[in-house]
């Protein structure tokens, strides 16, 4: 790749996309979300790429987090986000276990599911990850929609339906590794 580093050097989408393991539909659409557009034939200016990129990231605010269900995976995801040195900062957790509530689990005060709506607004807490049951996994999104969260990371195996003004990501570890074993098995 040392040919990325010549000044007025190009990629294409396609190329992005293999270093991401994502699709070049989706290189392509988060790059004109933050407002570059690559040529047909050159691709994606490298020089420019990494410019926006850069200037992008550096003007996001720090951004408020909330793990809603503090249990083995929520502590988990926690710890992970603390040590990445991410401008995330988890402020809040919510969980039903009295025993859980109104402590300090993995360093985060954890307030009760009832108290979602009132610390979304007060704590400014713009995203949050579900780590909870799949059973509670719909009403717990409906709660957070009804607060004004903007953003939820979505780790339970239950398929949302949200509101275009909430940005969803679902990632369902299980299904995620039974595709790995799947490709791996169908290669010999």
């Amino acid at each position: 790749m040392e040919h990325m580093h010549v000044k007025g050097a190009h990629i294409f989408s396609h190329n992005l996309a293999r270093l991401l393991n994502i699709t070049p539909e989706q290189v392509r659409r988060d790059l004109m979300l933050i407002g570059l557009t690559g040529n047909h034939r050159k691709g994606y200016n490298i020089e420019a790429l990494v410019g926006l990129i850069g200037k992008t990231i550096d003007s996001y605010d720090p951004q408020n987090i909330a793990i809603i269900g503090i249990g083995n995976l929520g502590r988990a995801v926690t710890a992970f986000i603390r040590k990445s040195g991410s401008r995330l900062r988890i402020v809040a957790s919510f969980d039903i276990d009295p025993l859980k509530i109104n402590h300090e689990i993995a360093g985060v005060h954890c307030y009760p599911v009832s108290d979602i709506e009132k610390m979304i607004k007060k704590l400014d807490i713009s995203i949050a990850i579900l780590t909870v049951p799949p059973d509670t996994a719909r009403s717990i999104a409906g709660i957070l929609t009804d607060s004004g969260i903007k953003g939820i990371l979505n780790l339970t195996s239950v398929h949302l339906d949200l509101p275009e003004h909430i940005y969803l990501k679902d990632y369902d570890i299980i299904t995620s590794l039974e595709e790995i074993g799947f490709f791996i098995k169908s290669r010999g």
